[in-house]
């Protein structure tokens, strides 16, 4: 198997269920969910709102676990990891892109970008650095040090992308990150996303309810019921 076909994310049987809000049954999100990632492959997942699609994504970044089912990346499962460690792994190799974008209000953008390289431990002024390089790349050089407030919504999105490219991960986990937008600052994000598949040879999982978007990845899959089934 070539580098290129490689896969880096992997989960089997995957189920998860939550507890009703009057805590008298299990509500089953998901139902034994098998995906297959390749380097630099990129891949979209539709599904109606609530089907599960953002639990997924949580599942696959190690943000949540399953009620069964493993998550490996790179080969490795994330679960043979102690909490410090794989957050710190989840640091160095995940990227997350949410619809909304969560950056910090009292900080600059180009502080908001190096927060995952200081958090790793990396040289401030190298942070900086590579941060204002990633706002330049992002069309942001007049806004490195505006704040989130003084920013339009799509300037914050690609704040957020260049936030999780910091620490060059090797996969981006992005959930409805164009939700929020109006069409031309979805056309940006989408071009740059796409764009980083390109130069960076990232690995893109994108969540969407736009099925015109999902299309333009490579492999489109449809969560329905609890089930994930790929349909191109």
């Amino acid at each position: 198997m070539s580098s290129t076909d490689s896969i880096v994310l992997q989960c089997e049987n995957i189920h998860k269920k939550f507890k009703s809000e009057s805590g008298t049954e299990d509500l089953h999100i998901l139902k034994g969910v098998d995906l297959n990632v390749k380097s630099a492959e990129m891949i979209s997942i539709v599904g109606s709102s609530g089907c599960g699609k953002s639990t997924l994504l949580h599942i696959l970044g190690g943000l949540d676990n399953p009620n069964e089912g493993s998550v490996h990346w790179n080969g490795e499962s994330i679960y043979d990891y102690k909490k410090d460690n794989l957050a710190d792994l989840r640091n160095k190799s995940v990227g997350f892109v949410f619809q909304f974008h969560h950056l910090l209000p009292e900080f600059t953008a180009v502080e908001n970008v190096m927060m995952p390289a200081l958090i790793k431990g990396e040289n401030q002024t190298l942070a900086e650095e590579r941060a204002v390089n990633l706002l330049e790349r992002f069309g942001l050089q007049d806004r490195i040090y505006h704040r989130p407030s003084q920013l339009s919504g799509g300037e914050q999105q690609r704040v957020s992308m260049a936030r999780a490219l910091m620490n060059n991960p090797s996969i981006i986990l992005a959930d409805e990150p164009t939700g929020n937008l109006d069409e031309q600052n979805t056309e940006i994000i989408l071009d740059l996303l796409f764009e980083l598949r390109e130069t960076e040879k990232v690995t893109l999982v994108l969540i969407t309810h736009e099925k015109e978007i999902a299309n333009r990845c490579d492999s489109l899959y449809s969560l329905q019921s609890g089930v994930l089934e790929k349909e191109n």
